[in-house]
């Protein structure tokens, strides 16, 4: 519940304009933190081969998991974003393409820099 209430208060404030990054990396981060996925921020897990052993059921398991906590920050990240910056990233296919592209877009965007 207290990770909902933070995403929530996260969007009452600063939403990502493009101007505001350094700040937004920074809440961001700890918020992704907090709710244990801010490591799909940082790694990708591919599929696992098919197979029939019980070691290829683990790894299909393990895999199907990290996918769904992916998933999570995908929606997370865009949901902290103002609207009309959505559009260009919602083609991301994980969270960490998603988190590199927004860097190489936005890194060190503060006043200073504009």
């Amino acid at each position: 519940m207290a990770s909902k209430n933070i995403v929530a208060d996260l969007n009452k404030g600063q939403k990502l304009t493009g101007t505001n990054y350094d700040i937004w990396h920074k809440k961001i981060t700890f918020l992704l933190n907090e709710q244990e996925l801010y490591e799909h921020l940082t790694n990708i897990m591919t599929r696992p081969p098919e197979g029939n052993t019980a070691q290829s059921c683990r790894d299909l398991e393990v895999f199907e998991t990290w996918s769904k906590k992916d998933r999570c920050a995908r929606f997370t990240l865009p949901s902290c974003m103002r609207d009309e910056l959505i559009g260009a990233y919602e083609h991301c296919a994980t969270a960490k393409e998603m988190w590199d592209q927004l860097m190489f877009d936005f890194w060190g965007t503060s006043v200073t820099r504009l």
